[in-house]
């Protein structure tokens, strides 16, 4: 909910104030065990990454991680906890410079504006450009094209 900018002036904060960390897990895990076990995946890491260990985990959405820390769901928590916003801020900090760092790369798919979420301007660009090797080929529009050349798309 927050413009980029106010998340990276809350990140400088939030990093000042806590112990924070993250987990990486790459396009190929993802599409080898999806997208829910992936973001467990992350977040272990990103627990087990701390350098401290938390008494209590609370995690935004109805999931558990496989960690032997108590752990509370809370769905929607990123709106109604101080903590699991934070999180969520931090996560979308690092993940923005990932992709920034990725525009370098592969500029043709323009995710430093995008992000790799499916905006209409992504899935142009899927069509003109094809898939790039840090494409999940598990996401729809991306098998789409592996399998057919064409993205099933209704922006398309």
């Amino acid at each position: 909910m927050l413009s980029a900018k106010k998340r990276e002036a809350v990140f400088k904060k939030i990093s000042d104030l806590a112990a924070t960390a993250t987990g990486e897990v790459s396009h190929t895990t993802i599409d080898e065990i999806n997208i829910l076990e992936a973001t467990r995946l992350a977040m272990k890491k990103a627990v087990l990454s701390l350098g401290v260990t938390p008494d209590i985990i609370l995690i935004d959405g109805n999931i558990s991680i496989d960690v032997d820390i108590p752990q509370i769901s809370v769905p929607g928590g990123d709106r109604v906890c101080f903590s699991i916003s934070a999180a969520s801020i931090v996560a979308k900090v690092v993940r923005d410079k990932m992709m920034d760092d990725m525009h370098e790369v592969y500029c043709d798919y323009n995710f430093r504006k995008n992000k790799g979420y499916g905006t209409k301007e992504h899935f142009m660009n899927l069509s003109s450009y094809g898939v790039s090797p840090i494409h999940r080929k598990s996401f729809s529009p991306v098998k789409d094209i592996i399998l057919t050349g064409k993205i099933k798309n209704p922006w398309l």
